[in-house]
């Protein structure tokens, strides 16, 4: 997420690992620690023998996890809400105009959730897709992945998602809050349940709807953000097609000031209003609108987003011409175009889609992504380098094989 453009300096700290060596002998960053690996699969053997002793039957038992085994992204989806709200839209609300919106940040339109239209069915809709691509029955999903920090339900919306979708088998269904990280968290946590836990099928979902937290008053945030949904189906595989490659995590609670969407609260008045007694019942909470310094997140950005990928490249054993497409959370093509400049990555082997559709947070990526296979932008076998950083502050990358 990051609005206006600003010199480049260490203002936000950002920690980068240059030692792979903690990630084992694997070059996936996954460890490969041989104790490590007999005593999971032995475990997991143990597992799958009672679950068989207990009457499941063989096809529905889950295999023995196993460290050293891969995973691939065999399906993609997306989907985006009806109404369409151009940079000409919102020059009628705050005062703007589209030059002023279309130079700063790269964006002309966003689509909006309106009348009936949910997030939990644009969730719903992308897991389709990505499922019929990839040939997977809703029954045969072990895991879902709801990457999404606002939800429809404030307990979550994965297991509605795994519900709408028909799994009878009641796979786990869960949420990951990382705003636009999440969906390259569900990514790397996906790896992890394929390799360790013997998930066969994960259904990984980035979906937001970041206007229900928008000022549309305030013309920093206003004009960034649009709502979307994309999915990614994770499949098991044996390790030589393995094609999550290596991937680089990291969280600053310090960056929260910079951005962030904080829970109202009102209990200090009612501590001063009651002489310091407790209040009963409660007043109802709510959260804030989006609030955001641009200059320090497009700082921070520049700065650790290209250091992580280049460690991503280190733990995968590549170097940045290894790379067909860069793909990196869409927030603002200035972030983009920074980065692919430091990365050297040419301009036609970026992927960028934010003029028609703006910062869908955790859906950015998968959208992104779905667009291009569909078109055959992105072709099977093809390196692809994704970024995600945002609210938290959290970023993280991945090295990606598509197919």
């Amino acid at each position: 997420m990051a609005n206006a453009s600003g010199l480049i300096s260490p203002s936000v700290p950002c920690i980068r690992r240059r030692n792979p060596s903690s990630f084992g002998n694997s070059r996936s960053g996954f460890c490969a620690v041989e104790k490590i690996t007999k005593r999971v699969f032995r475990l997991s053997a143990i597992q799958g023998a009672e679950e068989l002793a207990l009457g499941a039957s063989p096809s529905k038992a889950r295999a023995p996890g196993l460290v050293g085994k891969g995973c691939k992204l065999v399906g993609c989806g997306s989907a985006l809400p009806k109404l369409l709200i151009s940079n000409d839209d919102l020059a009628q609300i705050v005062e703007t105009s589209d030059e002023w919106i279309s130079v700063r940040t790269g964006i002309r339109n966003r689509r909006i959730l309106s009348g009936d239209e949910t997030l939990t069915g644009l969730a719903i809709e992308a897991s389709r897709k990505a499922l019929n691509m990839a040939q997977v029955e809703p029954d045969d999903v072990d895991l879902i992945l709801m990457c999404t920090s606002t939800p429809d339900d404030l307990f979550g919306s994965g297991p509605q998602v795994q519900k709408e979708l028909g799994c009878k088998r009641n796979p786990l269904s869960f949420d990951i809050r990382a705003a636009c990280s999440g969906f390259l968290l569900g990514l790397t946590t996906a790896g992890f349940y394929i390799r360790a836990g013997g998930f066969r099928n994960v259904l990984v979902i980035g979906a937001d709807a970041l206007s229900r937290y928008v000022d549309w008053k305030d013309r920093g945030t206003c004009i960034l953000f649009g709502d979307a949904a994309g999915a990614v189906l994770v499949q098991a595989c044996d390790g030589d097609e393995d094609s999550l490659l290596g991937f680089d995590v990291h969280s600053d609670g310090d960056g929260q000031r910079h951005l962030n969407a904080i829970i109202k609260d009102d209990q200090s008045e009612n501590v001063l209003s009651s002489n310091g007694a407790p209040v009963f019942p409660p007043r109802l909470s709510s959260y804030s609108c989006i609030h955001m310094n641009g200059k320090e997140v497009f700082r921070f950005a520049v700065r650790c987003v290209p250091q992580s990928i280049e460690t991503s490249l280190e733990r995968a054993g590549l170097v940045s011409s290894n790379i067909d497409w860069l793909l990196l959370h869409q927030a603002n093509q200035r972030i983009i175009d920074a980065v692919a400049t430091r990365l050297q990555i040419p301009p036609d082997h970026v992927i960028s889609n934010l003029a028609n559709y703006g910062n869908t947070s955790a859906a950015s990526i998968p959208l992104a992504l779905d667009e291009a296979v569909r078109s055959g932008k992105v072709q099977a076998g093809n390196i692809v380098a994704a970024a995600g950083f945002g609210a938290g502050l959290t970023w993280g990358s991945a090295i990606l094989k598509w197919g």
